[in-house]
């Protein structure tokens, strides 16, 4: 199948996505940070690979995606300090997609959120404003970019169990559980279809296959 690299391979959402893609026959690689959680990583049959993308330039980025068919960016600062934020999410999330593109890796898929956008309509006193801005301005060089690429926008992140279901119609967010977002990534590879696209959604009554089909129908 495909040799895909998982950025921010230790989240709540990539830990279930990586035994997914593993069962579909891909070779999995999934970056952390920390190299303490590299037992957690290869307990769900992914290869841990522990470098710090905060910290890469774009030649070292390029050298960390080359021989991959694709880039699943699932990384985040987790709160804290805007400085982090624009750091994490913004900045090394760019570098990440000038990367990809200079070795021609080709599939880029960012998980970003329902709502981002430059109407995302966080107000500068919000403490989410950081990461509003820091994922659009990534969504927009995505878009821009030469990539094959699917943005992923779920809503807010549940801890439920999944329903395999989902809603890509909605025009406001609600909620959607973290396990059906990593099956959302993981049909979102094997759908060609998704490319260029930006798709948001919430938990639903759609089959997860058959709501993508359905956005990317028209």
């Amino acid at each position: 199948m495909a040799r895909i690299l998982l950025i921010g391979g230790h989240g709540k959402v990539a830990l279930l996505l990586e035994p997914l893609l593993v069962a579909a026959g891909h070779d999995v690689t999934a970056v952390i940070r920390n190299p303490e959680h590299e037992a957690d990583v290869a307990a769900t049959g992914a290869q841990p690979l522990v470098a710090d993308v905060q910290s890469l330039d774009t030649d070292q980025l390029a050298n960390l995606v080359s021989g991959n068919d694709a880039v699943v960016w699932s990384a985040g600062a987790g709160g804290g300090s805007p400085e982090r934020t624009y750091a994490v999410d913004r900045d090394a999330a760019v570098r990440s997609i000038d990367a990809a593109a200079a070795v021609g890796v080709g599939r880029y898929i960012m998980v970003s959120y329902f709502g981002a956008g430059e109407d995302h309509g966080v107000s500068p006193d919000d403490p989410f404003f950081a990461y509003a801005e820091a994922k659009t301005a990534a969504d927009a060089h995505l878009r821009a970019s030469s990539l094959d690429w699917t943005i992923l926008a779920p809503s807010a992140l549940t801890l439920d169990p999944p329903t395999g279901r989902i809603d890509v119609s909605a025009t406001e967010p609600a909620s959607v559980a973290r396990a059906d977002v990593a099956a959302v990534i993981a049909a979102t590879i094997a759908e060609p279809a998704t490319s260029r696209r930006t798709i948001a959604f919430n938990s639903g009554d759609v089959p997860i296959v058959e709501a993508l089909r359905a956005a990317v129908a028209d």
